[in-house]
């Protein structure tokens, strides 16, 4: 099936504003999404490091989607095939992805600050969410590393009761409401949190980035180096690359090729912590 791709006005609103919503995009798969979400929780005793989730921190389970054949098959789907052609290229990566049982408040925050390569990180929230009740909210044009303004609320959104009298919550946003089958996408230098939330949030992601170019892969190799904190010793698990279709092979080959030095790392970590990242 061809991909369906973004029109030129959401590319541009993505490139001002940093993010877009896609109310409904995989309503018809949202419950077996929500199947295959809980069936890995169960075979992970629920929670966090094989613990019970406690409604009191955030659990999470890196990589995630990789977990269940049916959600490795989201990268397969015209629609978010078509996102990530349309804004990263055809050669575009799959970075990883991250499920989680989030509880309370998310401070503002970027997932990275890249000046070159293009990460963005798509977003599916399983439960109806509002501004109140911990949906996702993010600051329009945040993203814009070479703006003073973006720079700006780099160094300084952390602080906001400090600097300008303001609780995170009360920061200029825009809240993006949601219900199951609702897609959220955002560039990773987009500042973003959430507040209100209950204890039993349920979330995952699915990140993605432009190609390295052969100069850059460094760069690269320390992106993934980041996942020795939830001690993984491969980017990918089997799952994800032996159900993978000839195109999903594309885009797992660069990260796969570039990976080696991950289980040393993650060898290292699970000295030095208690447990794996939360996140």
């Amino acid at each position: 099936m061809q991909p369906i791709l973004l029109t030129e006005q959401q590319q541009n609103f993505f490139s001002t504003f940093g993010f877009l919503a896609f109310p409904g995009l995989l309503k018809d798969r949202a419950q077996a999404i929500i199947d295959a979400f809980e069936e890995i929780w169960a075979e992970r005793g629920g929670g966090h490091n094989g613990e019970a989730h406690d409604g009191t921190r955030r659990s999470c389970v890196v990589p995630f989607i990789d977990q269940h054949a049916y959600l490795c098959s989201l990268l397969d789907d015209p629609r978010i095939h078509g996102i990530a052609a349309s804004l990263l290229g055809d050669d575009y990566n799959y970075m990883g992805s991250d499920g989680n049982y989030y509880a309370g408040d998310t401070g503002w925050h970027s997932d990275g600050w890249h000046p070159e390569t293009l990460h963005i990180k798509l977003a599916f929230y399983l439960d109806t969410l509002t501004k109140d009740t911990g949906c996702l909210r993010v600051i329009p044009g945040s993203h814009r590393i070479e703006d003073s303004y973006a720079r700006d609320l780099q160094s300084q959104v952390g602080k906001s009761e400090a600097l300008w009298g303001l609780h995170g919550r009360d920061v200029p946003a825009t809240a993006l409401e949601i219900q199951p089958g609702d897609i959220v996408l955002f560039n990773h230098n987009t500042k973003h949190a959430a507040f209100g939330g209950g204890g039993w949030r349920r979330m995952f992601t699915i990140n993605l980035c432009q190609r390295y170019p052969e100069h850059r892969i460094q760069e690269l190799k320390d992106y993934i180096s980041g996942g020795s904190r939830f001690w993984i010793e491969r980017a990918f698990s089997d799952i994800m690359v032996s159900t993978a279709t000839e195109e999903r092979k594309r885009h797992l080959a660069q990260v796969m090729a570039n990976d080696g030095h991950l289980a040393e790392l993650s060898r290292k970590a699970r000295e030095r912590m208690q447990e794996p990242s939360r996140g």
